[in-house]
């Protein structure tokens, strides 16, 4: 998913160019994944204080992680503020938490996955981590193989070399433990194929897909859309990852413009004086409009992701997560109707 305030002309590029414990592969689950097994997941960063409510998620990503600077092993941002949340787990003890690796804009994963012995260095020091703190898992989030489009190295064997990332994390950190990826909605970047025996899931950032007047959000095309949700959940699948295997991402932030800040948390959202909220019954998603009838806001709110939640029933995938919790208003709003529509 992220460091999440990505720059406006970036989504463009992006979008052009559990599950079942592992044996000694993943398997694949079979059909409908009922309620009470759905995800819910909230992504959870290192700049932030608020703690979250363990009441109401499966998992917790902790971001970020990043390659080291000698591309063999991992460094933890706020390593501190990560064993307080692994705390949570005294109150929830089948809470799951995961280190988030990369983000946009964190760098070195090309050069570390371009030979064997620094995969190999790196996935050893992946299982050192989840022994040591305790973690149920590691999540991978190179944003993007093959692309510098974050101001980081890229090379054309990036792709490749992820897989054989990933076998090597899996090989480390066992069958026992989660491994997942953080994916754009797109699609793009990498071998689904040859990822489904390797991964858990796969979150799939099904937002950062337009700015104003475009949704950034939407699960439907409409005339303001460049990408919906359904489009990239689509994509996923065509590109040969299964639907019951994919988690559906919804952002608690909006893009805006006109005078707003770029990247505005919900919670903000809720408490501007400024602003008409509309909707667009095509893409099943609410905007704000300015005194002039531009689109100047575009985000998610209760009424959206109700709609969302019922859709990712419908399909049977996985579940839900988002970006991030710190976004959500004081009354925990967007979160408890994830919880209660996704796993009641």
């Amino acid at each position: 998913m992220k460091k999440v305030i990505r720059l406006s002309f970036i989504f463009l590029f992006l979008f052009g160019c559990s599950c079942k414990k592992v044996k000694n592969t993943v398997e694949t689950a079979a059909g409908f994944r009922p309620a009470s097994d759905k995800i819910v997941l909230a992504y959870t960063t290192s700049w932030s204080e608020i703690l979250p409510d363990p009441l109401f998620v499966t998992h917790i990503n902790y971001a970020f992680g990043h390659v080291n600077s000698t591309f063999d092993g991992i460094r933890i941002d706020n390593e501190e503020r990560l064993k307080s949340i692994i705390g949570l787990k005294n109150r929830k003890p089948t809470l799951k938490i995961l280190l988030s690796v990369g983000g946009w804009g964190s760098g070195r994963f090309s050069e570390m996955a371009a030979t064997e012995r620094t995969r190999k260095s790196f996935a050893a020091d992946c299982k050192r981590i989840v022994d040591e703190l305790q973690l149920d898992g590691i999540d991978i989030d190179w944003e993007y193989p093959t692309s510098s489009a974050a101001g980081i190295s890229s090379s054309p064997d990036d792709t490749r070399n992820y897989t054989l990332l990933m076998q090597e994390i899996r090989a480390a950190v066992g069958a026992s433990k989660l491994l997942t990826l953080a994916s754009p909605a797109g699609a793009k970047y990498y071998d689904f194929k040859s990822l489904v025996s390797i991964v858990d899931f796969v979150n799939i950032m099904t937002y950062d897909m337009g700015n104003p007047p475009r949704h950034h959000s939407a699960l439907y095309p409409s005339d303001n859309t460049r990408m919906s949700g359904r489009e990239a959940v689509d994509a996923h699948i065509e590109a040969g990852f299964p639907i019951e295997r994919l988690v559906y991402g919804v952002p608690f932030y909006g893009r805006a413009s006109g005078g707003l800040p770029d990247f505005i948390p919900y919670k903000d959202i809720v408490e501007l004086k400024t602003g008409e909220r509309k909707w667009d019954d095509t893409a099943k998603n609410p905007y704000l409009v300015n005194s002039e009838g531009e689109i100047v806001c575009v985000y998610d709110d209760p009424e959206s992701l109700e709609i969302k939640c019922a859709y990712i029933l419908e399909r049977g995938m996985a579940g839900v997560m988002y970006w991030d919790y710190a976004g959500d208003d004081a009354n925990g709003t967007l979160q408890k109707i994830l919880w209660q529509k996704i796993r009641n």
